[in-house]
């Protein structure tokens, strides 16, 4: 019987993991997700692995030989998270072999204390590429205004990218325009193209947290009537600036050379209002070459429960639009509003790294 996962990836959407440990590769949970549940790839975070490696299951070996040979807690971290993401590559291998590249992804990101160094990010981009050591890492950047640049060398090196912390629409036209420049320098230096793939991680539903804060604040019952919309609206028009910004003429002629469009990818689709449909950042987020990273609480409440439509974004457009104009005329500001977004999540991520660090250095000290 067709399940609701199936059903998502039938409709064209690449079903991601946003979660990865140790335990769960060693274990064959993560394989399992495979033909369970229709997993193609997994995306992980310094969140993700600050809360796997705190646990400590399955480390605990690679921790003591570490601590033996002397390495420090950002040392010890890139050792450990490099070979989780290396060995969920090799989970995934024969999906991104079967897909010539487009899913089987599993993503690593640079260290958030990068996020607005260029050079810091291009360097630790292409040591986390070169230790992994396969074909299918893709090296997660943040498109910070840093970001932009670092983004296009990287693809230039000929690097697969998991562009994050996408929120405005107009940074995602920047974040494109970086993809494209970087393929285009990669051709001209001779790089095989078609190897090239990336991904642009638009978030979700902390679109809805923000403004419906808001629109609390504003108190009309107008105000009340725009809740919980924003977000919906905001990512579909993503997947139209998606579908616009891939039919210029210079990127049609690279595509004529083999290179692959940068899809976009739905993240932060967990909900954070318990009011809200659990699933409702996956099933109205619905068309072909859309990527959906879910924590496991969601993908399993659309296994259970999710009513998968053909196409949720197609024909919603002007809707969308609508919305977030309302809310604008409100006195809510877009601009704002996305750029504390992609602010606080740089600085939740540094602050989950300083978590991280400091719990390796005190395993590392007790396994001494």
């Amino acid at each position: 019987m067709t399940n609701s996962l199936v059903q998502l990836s039938e409709n064209g959407v690449s079903i991601w993991l946003d979660d990865l440990s140790r335990t769960r590769i060693t274990s064959g949970a993560l394989a399992d997700l495979i033909s369970s549940r229709s997993v193609k790839g997994v995306t992980t975070n310094p969140t993700i692995f600050a809360a796997s490696i705190g646990k400590g299951e399955g480390y605990q070996e690679q921790v003591t030989e570490l601590a033996i040979a002397g390495a420090s807690a950002t040392e010890a971290i890139f050792e450990i998270t490099t070979r989780d993401v290396a060995q969920a590559c090799d989970v995934f291998a024969d999906i991104y072999r079967r897909t010539n590249g487009f899913d089987g992804r599993v993503s690593i990101e640079v260290e958030p204390g990068l996020a607005h160094n260029t050079s810091g990010t291009v360097a630790q981009a292409k040591d986390l590429f070169a230790k992994v050591n396969r074909e299918n890492v893709m090296i997660k950047i943040p498109a910070t205004k840093a970001g932009l640049a670092a983004i296009t060398e990287v693809i230039a090196a000929g690097i697969s990218v998991n562009v994050t912390l996408i929120f405005s629409l107009q940074r995602y036209r920047e974040v494109i325009a970086a993809y494209m420049a970087g393929v285009a320098l990669a051709r001209a230096a001779g790089k095989d193209i078609s190897k090239i793939h990336s991904v642009a991680s638009f978030f979700v539903s902390r679109v809805d947290t923000e403004i419906d804060k808001r629109l609390s604040e504003v108190g009309t019952a107008d105000a009340n009537t725009m809740k919980s919309k924003a977000a919906l609206a905001n990512a579909r028009l993503a997947y139209e600036v998606f579908e616009t910004e891939f039919k210029n003429e210079d990127w049609l002629e690279l595509e004529n050379m083999g290179a692959n469009k940068q899809r976009p990818l739905m993240a932060s689709t967990g909900v954070k209002d318990p009011a809200l449909p659990d699933t409702l950042y996956v099933t109205e987020l619905v068309a072909p070459m859309l990527v959906n990273t879910m924590p496991e609480k969601t993908m399993e409440a659309v296994f259970d429960h999710g009513v998968v439509p053909a196409d949720s974004i197609h024909g919603k457009y002007e809707d969308s639009k609508l919305i977030l104009h309302t809310i604008n005329a409100m006195g809510i500001s877009y601009d704002e509003v996305t750029q504390k977004l992609e602010d606080e999540g740089v600085e939740k991520f540094v602050i989950s790294w300083n978590e991280l660090l400091e719990s390796v250095a005190k395993a590392l000290e007790a396994a001494k």
